[in-house]
């Protein structure tokens, strides 16, 4: 389905009041109408609306295992030999090739959604409630839209194994299985209920954190390589946790509650009177925006102790040498070993850096 199709006006984007007044009259409308809601209904729907073949399970396997190759191939032929050729401290060079990775995914995946939502036929980034126009059961998925799905939904299944084999074992290694079996399953509903439209959109609004974390982190571990003091990885570092801020409130609190939740809550309700599994999804949708609240206060906590200049602790970083964990929101502190001149690092009068004591040759 192109997302040109419906009306030409577009309606314009809510507030947050509107959001909130209009969202809850509709829903409770909508359970009110909701006479015979249960299991025996749910049974019936999810057989009734759930199309997913063998052959697109098959494809995921075989992706997912094609990640994982793919993955070690770029690790044992790129990402350690560049570790190694960087002189990274140790733990930093057995983190590097994990971000890096990831880095070079993240980019790739949320380029092609940007391509699909800004360079495409589709509208839906800039007409949300154009995602159920002409919606259908079993409504065929376009191929450039089942490809990304495709991509993100293999990459997940690649994860869940990457976390328990690949990566370093880390604190908060169980949580993150769990959270990527949660969202290869919101992944995998969504496809099958024919909610790839908006599902396109929710990717390409939370994808653009992961690279710039990513990019984030990987210039902590380029900034004291080679025994030295890198100013420009220092700078870099700084500059992505800024824009790692800003573009989680704008990205994942503002445009998401008021484009996706709005499109799923209300807008949802007008094209498709009844759209299956109307509650179980948008109640997802409500939790995954919970929980970027959740990591955005620690986002504000962080930023409040650099503005304060105060021992800053690491509130991303998630291994068990630092004692903290990461999620796939929340940010590791680019100035945990940067935040205070008097505490941890200066700059000597012959221009050697000094840290914790260790002086260090200081370079751009």
């Amino acid at each position: 389905m192109s997302g040109d199709t419906g009306p030409v006006e577009v309606e314009p984007m809510p507030g947050y009041l509107d959001l909130v007044t209009r969202a809850t009259t509709v829903m409770l409308g909508a359970w009110r109408d909701c006479s015979n809601c249960g299991v025996e209904l749910s049974k019936r729907t999810l057989l009734d609306n759930a199309y997913i073949t063998c052959t697109e399970i098959a494809l995921f396997f075989f992706c997912a295992f094609l990640w994982t190759q793919v993955r070690r191939g770029l690790t044992e032929s790129l990402f350690q030999p560049l570790a190694q050729w960087c002189r990274l401290l140790p733990k930093d060079a057995a983190k590097m090739p994990e971000s890096a990775w990831k880095l070079v995914f993240y980019t790739m995946s949320w380029s092609y959604t940007t391509y699909l939502l800004f360079f495409s036929s589709y509208s839906f980034f800039h007409d949300p409630p154009s995602v159920f126009y002409n919606w259908k059961s079993g409504m065929s998925v376009p191929v450039d839209i089942a490809i990304a799905y495709l991509i993100q939904g293999s990459f997940y299944g690649h994860s869940i194994y990457a976390t328990v084999y690949m990566d370093a074992w880390r604190k908060d290694s169980a949580v993150m299985v769990v959270h990527h079996i949660i969202t290869l399953a919101l992944i995998s509903f969504s496809y099958a209920f024919r909610y790839h439209n908006v599902g396109i959109l929710v990717l390409f609004l939370h994808d653009i954190n992961d690279i710039q974390l990513e990019f984030t982190k990987l210039n902590i571990y380029l900034k004291a390589r080679g025994d030295g003091y890198h100013l420009l990885n220092d700078v870099l570092s700084n500059m992505g946790s800024v824009s790692f801020s800003i573009t989680w409130f704008w990205f994942r609190l503002y445009w998401f509650p008021l484009k996706v939740l709005y499109a799923t809550c209300v807008s949802s309700l007008q094209s498709v009177p009844d759209i299956p599994f109307y509650f179980f999804f948008n109640a997802l949708l409500l939790v995954l925006l919970l929980m970027n609240i959740y990591w955005f206060l620690f986002i504000v906590v962080f930023v409040v102790k650099v503005l304060k200049m105060k021992e800053v602790n690491d509130v991303r970083e998630y291994d068990d040498e630092d004692g903290s964990k990461e999620d796939a929101g929340l940010l590791r502190d680019p100035q945990a070993e940067n935040n205070d001149d008097d505490a941890g690092h200066h700059i000597s009068a012959q221009g050697k850096h000094v840290q914790n004591g260790v002086t260090k040759d200081k370079h751009l």
